[in-house]
Order: structure tokens, then C-alpha cells, then sequence
């Protein structure tokens, strides 16, 4: 359970830094979003990935948590990132 959990919270966090950026807002929404919007969408990402590192921690203690937190933070990474260039590239098309 901690593994999906804290698998989802890196997830969230990557996705509101993905959010914060004024390139992904400006391709996502049309338009760069209010600097407070943005600000908090960088704390909620960053508190996030903290969450998830704590979860993780708490559940395994620091020397696996903290591989299984590098794994997990990878993966959703990677996956926002992915979607992010699928989106770009679906939107090129037409």
C-alpha cells in the first residue's frame, strides 16, 4: 500500500511542477497563469514529493526508503513527461 500511495504522490508532485512551468502553462491553459496560482502549485508539488518520501521512510527507513523513493520518483517522472511530449506531439498533428 505504501508503494501505489507514495507511487501516486510523486505522480501529483511532478504533475503540479509540470503545471508551474510558464511554457506548459502557455501550451496547456493558452496563457501564462497568476503568479500565486503558480507559486502554489510549486509548494503543493514540492510538499508532495516530500509526503511521499516520508511515507516511504517512515514505512522502510532511510537506506531502502530513500532507493524505493529514487525508483518511484523516477518512474513518475518519466511518465509526466512522457505524456507531456504525447500531448504536445497529438496537438501537432492537427
Amino acid at each position: 500500500m505504501s508503494h501505489l500511495l507514495s507511487f501516486a504522490l510523486c505522480l501529483a508532485g511532478f504533475t503540479a511542477l509540470a503545471f508551474a512551468t510558464s511554457r506548459q502553462q502557455r501550451d496547456i491553459f493558452g496563457r501564462p497563469l497568476r503568479p500565486t496560482t503558480t507559486y502554489v502549485q510549486r509548494i503543493a508539488g514540492a510538499c508532495a514529493l516530500l509526503l511521499a518520501l516520508g511515507v516511504l521512510v517512515a514505512r522502510q527507513g532511510w537506506s531502502l526508503g530513500l532507493v524505493m523513493f529514487s525508483g518511484h520518483a523516477g518512474i513518475a517522472a518519466g511518465i509526466v513527461f512522457c505524456a507531456l511530449i504525447g500531448r504536445t506531439r497529438m496537438f501537432a498533428r492537427k
